[in-house]
């Protein structure tokens, strides 16, 4: 279904790149989590070697993506689940920040980052 407003056409020249460069970085993310957690496990002084404000430019970069791709799915094919699963992860991410570290920050990352994943995966899905 091809939404046709004005701003459906704007949104038709982005394609689903955006979707899968998000898809992308969501799984760096789950990296990176992982990564630290091992590394802080392993050798516990690491924690200072990254700059906290790493998670804040993440998370903002992360709303930045969903944005531009979860809305020009709206646009395109007009469904708005993807966009909702992608803004519940975001903002159970945005929750994460707001803990302090260690198990449940990391928990409620991975699971907000798993629920953007998957936002954007069933928007490239629906796009097609």
């Amino acid at each position: 279904m091809l939404v046709s407003l004005p701003i459906a056409r704007f949104w038709e020249g982005i394609d689903s790149r955006f979707d899968r460069i998000a898809m992308g970085i969501s799984g760096l993310c789950l990296v990176h989590c992982v990564a630290t957690t091992v590394l802080l496990t392993v050798i516990s002084s690491a924690g200072g070697l990254l700059n906290p404000a790493i998670h804040e430019v993440g998370l903002t970069l992360a709303i930045g993506m969903g944005v531009i791709a979860l809305g020009r799915g709206i646009a395109t094919h007009g469904y708005m689940m993807p966009a909702v699963v992608g803004a519940f992860g975001l903002g159970i991410m945005a929750g994460a920040l707001s803990l302090p570290h260690g198990n449940f920050e990391i928990f409620w990352t991975l699971v907000g980052v798993s629920l953007v994943a998957l936002g954007h995966d069933l928007n490239r899905r629906a796009t097609y």
